[in-house]
């Protein structure tokens, strides 16, 4: 039986979760391209970058570990509260720079990438963490 440190149990594999974000947009970016051509696929890449980006800000902010349990916390408040305001500030760059040619796949880029943090932990079986 092999020993596994707590902070190795807690650790988490996002890997997943972004591999599965990125498959979605490029499945969405293959239906815009066959559907409607480039400038959709273009609007779905947006779309699934605005949904990518500040699920990675979070994770690169809210698990910065520290020794006191309330700085772990706070790291969380303030790694959504960033998630939250770099999605708004995505959303206005994208329609005010560069507006969508076809905003439906825009949406449903978004949609979908978004959905991927409820199917990810149904669509890989295995677990994130060691065993104990």
């Amino acid at each position: 039986m092999t020993n596994v440190s707590t902070a190795q149990r807690r650790s988490l594999d996002f890997s997943r979760l972004f591999k599965a974000q990125l498959a979605a947009t490029a499945a969405i970016m293959a239906l815009a391209g066959a559907m409607s051509g480039a400038e959709a696929v273009w609007s779905a890449l947006m779309g699934g970058g605005v949904s990518l980006a500040p699920g990675i800000y979070f994770v690169w902010r809210g698990t910065r570990r520290s020794p006191q349990p309330q700085r772990n916390v706070l790291n969380l408040y303030q790694a959504a509260m960033g998630k939250f305001g770099l999605t708004v500030a995505l959303f206005a760059l994208v329609f005010a720079l560069v507006p969508p040619s076809n905003p439906a796949f825009f949406f449903v880029a978004y949609v979908v990438a978004q959905l991927m943090y409820w199917l990810t932990p149904w669509l890989v079986r295995e677990r994130s963490t060691p065993n104990t």
